[in-house]
């Protein structure tokens, strides 16, 4: 099985980035910073805060569902707030995508807030709502149920240190993993978590038998040439030592996203 995590910067570099997930051809491919726009009728808007504007590509969860047709899709919202054509303005929801090879059957799957709670009527102040998608499957070739999350981590504008917000989100993703999660069960937890090696979060989730891939392995850098700043991590995979771990990445190229793809292959 092939599961690929990705902050995908709202498809910022989205020419690179549509062919990159497709041609990666993964089993399990989970997502943050993903946009969904209804009504839009322009490729690209702009998101505005306190005088920065970002681009933001208009509805890269459809466009991603059009191309990975063999996918079971899932879009999980934190918010809807405005995003800006000119002038105009349109109501877009950002938060998770999950796609799942529909050779694998989802038979247990559990979603929720890990910060906050979701809004209808703008982002809201940071640290913004955040949450969590976990989901089992039943690997049919090799006869076992494997359960799989990913979250994408609250950010702090003073940083990536331990706060008591992260500690509750960190046993708020755990909550969540114990819903679905059996006895036995391979376990694998990803995603863009904003916090650094030495966090607490990584103690909380070694409750579960978890242990990080990134820096385990000795890798020092989940970013990417469009990240200018220090330090390099954010994103995480960690594993159950009954998973087999054949091949672990951080993959430096392609650059898709301010963030480098994690890639694990296992059984």
């Amino acid at each position: 099985m092939r599961i690929v995590s990705l902050n995908a910067w709202g498809g910022r570099l989205h020419e690179p980035l549509i062919p990159y997930l497709v041609d990666i051809d993964a089993d399990v491919l989970f997502l943050q910073e993903m946009v969904r726009t209804q009504g839009a009728d322009a490729d690209w808007l702009v998101y505005r805060d306190h005088g920065i504007e970002l681009p933001q590509r208009a509805n890269l969860f459809e466009e991603l569902k059009a191309a990975l047709p063999a996918y079971d899709a899932f879009f999980l919202p934190v918010a809807r707030g405005d995003l800006f054509d000119g002038d105009r303005r349109f109501d877009s929801e950002f938060g998770l995508a999950t796609f799942v090879r529909r050779t694998y059957p989802i038979i247990g799957q559990a979603a929720g807030f890990v910060h906050g709670e979701f809004s209808a009527d703008g982002y809201g102040p940071h640290p913004r709502s955040r949450n969590a998608h976990c989901i089992r499957l039943f690997d049919y070739e090799r006869g076992y149920p494997i359960t799989i999350a990913h979250m994408h981590g609250l950010r702090d504008l003073e940083g990536k240190g331990d706060t008591p917000a992260r500690r509750h989100q960190a046993y708020a993703l755990v909550e969540i993993i114990r819903q679905v999660r059996q006895e036995g069960d391979r376990l694998v937890v990803c995603g863009d978590f904003n916090v650094l090696p030495d966090s607490e979060t990584f103690k909380i989730l070694g409750s579960l038998g978890l242990v990080d891939l990134v820096t385990s392995r000795g890798h020092d850098d989940t970013r990417t040439s469009h990240y200018k700043k220090q330090p390099r991590f954010a994103d995480y995979m960690l594993v159950t030592s009954n998973v087999e771990v054949i091949r672990f990445d951080p993959v430096a190229e392609p650059e898709v996203s301010d963030h480098r793809a994690l890639l694990l292959d296992m059984r």
